[in-house]
């Protein structure tokens, strides 16, 4: 009647088995640690640094306790605080020998202390938050007024290709304030241009001005377009911000919106609030622009003058080049960009995809300059940097471009990455910025791990005295469901804060709700007059579907929180989600899986040990035993 079938009892083994194993890296702790990571949009770290900074570390006599490279950073583990500074100042000196133009940044960190081989099985810490681990918090703001007035700008590109297409000649367009003026020569032509631009550019507001000698048009953003476009502002500068953070390699980082305008950015574990600018600085802006080479520019440019309306870059070899200042693409027109091969020449080449827009812009700049070179520009941190000029051969239509020559393969795949990053559709401010240090973080583990402890004694000791061997194998369960929960946050490398400590704390406590209403069904089935096997058969089987029940409509509340919630209420809500799926398998599986490794064997069972059993009717009370 209560006994399991021995494949049961092996994934019990198996829950056990795995939850010790992925919870054991969380004991470990974490120690400091160095990160070098690319100083530039055009650096690319690769393995060859470990011996580079393993180099580095041996001149200066530190030793270090690990040295990793992921793929976009090399981290190296010391022993104590001291040595991770004297190991960054070591670093620095060795990979920055010109102070004011850093190619990489080397910032102070923190890594887990689990031994290699737990790391080799993916059995990894879960991620900490800022709360708990320290590291830095900025809140930027964003320039709308730069958001529009760049949209403005290129609004009046659009304006002007609109209206040569349709063979529409005005006197000029020009951006005054926060609208653009159409000036023409005659009536009828303003008329014209007005009913193509409310068919064509439905977000502007179209205003006649000027008397009988200068008649003009105002296009402005309607008040709604307005908003759209600070709305797609601020949405692209995070996903810029998240792609090259992410691509940094800092772990969890917290990346989101607060308010209209602003954008809150978290790095766990970086101590060094100057290197974590450094980071944010890493983001770019992409522009194509034309290279100077009209034979009068070439005339200025042999003279060693930078021609009117030119501004001089270096290429990626270092070669000067001199570009025009207006820009014929930027990043906001950019869909994907993947490296792959020349078909022709089988060549490395980046492959890019433009969305309509730069679609036919690029279609009529090629048209228009063929034989001539087009330069792809980075611009970060105030400097460009030309990625790449390729001459143009033949028009190309259809938003597929193709960039190649002079690269090799991973050249070709750093451009790729370069580009897929995008660029910031407006400029943006530091304007609040603070560090938590790592022992504040450890003393919120402590107390989160100290009110975790006592609940679970709390409830334990009481469970025990008042269900005596029932409250025991509660316990047990309890514990079991702790420590599965702990293993699935870090088996999905979750992020754990100060709110989703308070729902581990909430989660024990609802967990052992399970277990009372399965020990008070085994009491009142005792009460009744059933023998023991059958009270505890029945009380598993009748109290599962208050159980259920229960969990499903908290879990309800939980996905709610999921979904709607962002910051510390998603963090609550993800331990609290988990909690419930661990609380269901632990105290009904896992706590039957006891009763009946204990109960289930014996044949003429004559009580239970699960406290005491009030009987009314006949006025006194009996022991466990039934």
């Amino acid at each position: 009647m209560n006994r399991y079938p021995i494949w049961k009892y092996l994934a019990m083994a198996v829950a056990l088995a795995l939850g010790l194993l992925y919870t054991l890296p969380n004991l470990f702790g974490e120690a400091p640690a160095v990160q070098v990571s690319s100083g530039k949009a055009t650096v690319k770290l690769d393995a060859t640094m470990m011996g580079r900074v393993e180099g580095a570390l041996k001149k200066a006599g530190l030793e270090h306790t690990g040295l990793f490279f992921d793929g976009n950073s090399v981290k190296v583990r010391l022993r104590d605080n001291d040595a991770q500074l004297k190991a960054k100042d070591a670093i620095v000196a060795d990979l920055n020998p010109d102070p004011a133009d850093p190619a990489y940044v080397v910032a102070l960190n923190l890594l887990s202390s689990s031994p290699n081989w737990l790391t080799q099985m993916r059995a990894l810490p879960m991620y900490l938050g800022l709360d708990l681990r320290g590291g830095v918090h900025f809140l930027l703001q964003v320039d709308m007024k730069q958001a529009l007035s760049k949209r403005l700008d290129a609004t009046a590109g659009d304006l002007r290709n609109l209206m040569r297409e349709k063979n529409l000649r005005h006197a000029g367009i020009t951006r005054t304030g926060d609208s653009i003026e159409i000036r023409f020569r005659d009536a009828e032509t303003r008329t014209r241009a007005q009913n193509l631009l409310r068919d064509n550019q439905p977000d502007l507001a179209l205003q006649e001005s000027g008397d009988a000698n200068e008649l003009r048009l105002i296009a402005s953003f309607r008040p709604e377009a307005a908003r759209r476009v600070q709305e797609s502002a601020l949405k692209q500068n995070i996903t810029t911000l998240s792609n090259r953070i992410n691509e940094l390699g800092v772990a969890e980082p917290v990346i989101q919106q607060q308010g209209l305008d602003r954008v809150v950015v978290q790095l766990p574990g970086v101590q060094d609030t100057a290197k974590a600018k450094d980071i944010l600085g890493r983001t770019a802006t992409l522009e194509v622009r034309m290279v100077c080479e009209a034979p009068d520019e070439q005339t200025s440019i042999a003279a060693g003058t930078v021609p009117l309306g030119c501004e001089r870059y270096n290429e990626r070899d270092g070669r000067p080049i001199v570009l025009r200042r207006q820009v014929v693409l930027t990043g906001e027109n950019l869909n994907d960009a993947q490296a792959g091969f020349d078909n022709q020449t089988q060549e490395p080449a980046v492959h890019l995809t433009l969305d309509a827009k730069g679609a036919r812009i690029f279609r009529d700049i090629t048209r228009e300059n063929i034989g001539k070179r087009m330069a792809i520009l980075l611009i970060e941190k105030g400097k460009g940097e030309v990625v790449t000029a390729p001459v143009i051969r033949t028009e190309i239509g259809g938003g597929r471009v193709q960039i190649s020559g002079r690269m090799t393969t991973t050249e070709a795949n750093d451009v790729a990455l370069l580009l897929r990053a995008g660029s910031l559709a407006a400029p943006m401010e530091i304007i609040e910025e603070r560090a938590i240090g790592p022992s504040l973080g450890a003393d919120n583990i402590r107390k989160g791990f100290l009110s975790t402890v006592w609940g679970f004694l709390t409830i334990a000791a009481f469970m025990c005295l008042y269900y005596l061997l029932f409250g025991v194998i509660s316990s047990l369960a309890l514990a079991l469901n702790l420590l599965l929960l702990v293993a699935l946050l870090s088996l999905l490398q979750a992020t754990l804060t100060l709110p989703g400590i308070a729902a581990i704390a909430l989660t024990l406590g609802m967990a052992i709700d399970s277990n009372v209403l399965i020990n008070e069904r085994i009491r009142e089935e005792l009460r009744n007059g059933a023998t023991p096997q059958a009270a505890i058969m029945a009380g598993y089987e009748r109290a599962f579907g208050t159980i259920l029940d229960s969990n499903i409509t908290t879990l309800i509340a939980g996905v709610a929180l999921l979904a709607f919630g962002s910051g510390a209420v998603r963090g609550f809500a993800v331990v609290h989600c988990l909690g419930i799926l661990t609380s269901m398998f632990s105290a009904v599986f896992f706590s039957r899986g006891l009763v009946n490794l204990w109960y289930g064997s014996k044949k003429k069972l004559t009580g239970l040990s699960i406290g005491q059993i009030w009987k009314p009717e006949a006025g006194g009370s009996q022991g466990g035993k039934a």
